[in-house]
C-alpha cells in the first residue's frame, strides 16, 4: 500500500496532539508533569521536537487520553482480508 506518511509526519502530529490536548484539558506543563511522571524538561523538549522515548509518550497519553486507543494498535486487524481469494470473494 502507498503511504504518503513518513514516521517523522507522524511523530510531529503525535507531538501537535499531546500538546493541543494538553492546552484543552487547561494543563500546564508542570501539571502534566506532575500527573505523568514525566519531567517537565522532558515535556518542553517533546513539545518543542517532537522528541521523546516511547515510555514517556505512554506516560504522556496515559494522562491526556486512552491508552487503549493505543493498545489496539498491537491487535490485528479482523477486517482486513488476509489472501486474495478473501478479497475476490468479496468483490
Amino acid at each position: 500500500m502507498l503511504n504518503l506518511y513518513t514516521a517523522f509526519d507522524v511523530q510531529m502530529e503525535l507531538q501537535e496532539f499531546i500538546s493541543q490536548s494538553r492546552k484543552r484539558k487547561k494543563l500546564s506543563v508542570e501539571e502534566l508533569a506532575t500527573r505523568s511522571g514525566v519531567p517537565y524538561g522532558t515535556i518542553r523538549k517533546f513539545e518543542s521536537t517532537g522528541n521523546i522515548s516511547l515510555r514517556q509518550f505512554l506516560m504522556l497519553y496515559e494522562v491526556i487520553g486512552n491508552l487503549n486507543n493505543i493498545r489496539t494498535l498491537t491487535k490485528p486487524d479482523s477486517d482486513q482480508p488476509t489472501s486474495i481469494e478473501e478479497v475476490l470473494k468479496n468483490a
